[in-house]
């Protein structure tokens, strides 16, 4: 029995993530062997370890051969929503692309949260820490934008603090700012297909079967000075007029 692996396992079930430069995460992330270990030892229980190079943290889940044993083991899919309601939900998706999309266009450029010009050797450099390159929303400009939608300040506000206890996102003053979990339990490539090119295929008038890239393609003319405002102003809007566009129909 290897020790580090049982530490390691045991530290994420006692404390759901661990930051990416933890020495037994930074092990198990460059160490072969050490990470076969784990991952054998977690497969024997149904879980795998869960990580990405865009986040800071890694984290368990469950695999996906034993989640119908776990949430189909009624008459109806139990899905595990965390016990929020569809406006918490709503909520969710709404600040993973207000904060993960303008996130992930900085890491895949390499540019930091207040970089103000290109670097051009900026690509021969590691991809950005999530700290580095995350920026976070303001409650005032979230409560205008998407209040009337999101169940109004009442609702909102409770389910801000569940997403906030659940780990998705801290609230720093009036800033809302990534969690550990906004960028590791949310898949990314499936949920920017549906969003961009799902609901959000008419508020581009782009066929569902065209990639749009968000914010790259939607500010290719844009000052680089002012791209990350752009960017998540254009997301915002765009996802503020399919939920119009939605009520209407």
């Amino acid at each position: 029995m290897n020790d580090d692996t049982q530490i390691l396992i045991a530290r994420l079930l006692t404390h759901q993530t661990l930051r990416r430069d933890e020495k037994l995460v930074k092990r198990a992330l460059s160490d072969e062997q050490f990470r076969q270990d784990v991952d054998a030892r977690l497969l024997a229980c149904g879980l795998k370890l869960l990580d990405n190079v865009y986040a800071d943290h890694v984290t368990l889940a469950l695999t996906r051969t034993i989640e119908p044993k776990i949430f189909g083991a009624r008459d109806t899919w139990q899905n595990n929503n965390f016990g929020l309601a569809r406006d918490g939900v709503a909520l969710l998706v709404v600040l993973w692309a207000l904060i993960i999309l303008p996130k992930r266009e900085r890491q895949a450029t390499h540019q930091h949260a207040d970089d103000d010009q290109n670097d051009m050797f900026g690509t021969d450099k590691p991809v950005p820490r999530a700290e580095d390159t995350s920026i976070g929303i303001p409650y005032k400009a979230l409560l205008a934008d998407f209040g009337d939608k999101l169940g109004k300040k009442t609702r909102m506000d409770m389910n801000l603090g569940i997403l906030s206890k659940l780990g998705f996102i801290e609230r720093r003053g009036d800033i809302l700012v990534e969690g550990p979990l906004l960028d590791l339990l949310m898949d990314t490539d499936l949920l920017k297909e549906r969003i961009i090119n799902g609901a959000l295929a008419d508020v581009f008038k782009r066929a569902p079967d065209q990639v749009v890239h968000i914010p790259r393609a939607a500010l290719a003319a844009a000052n680089e000075a002012v791209a990350d405002e752009a960017a998540t102003d254009e997301v915002a809007d765009a996802i503020r007029d399919a939920a119009n566009d939605t009520d209407r129909s």
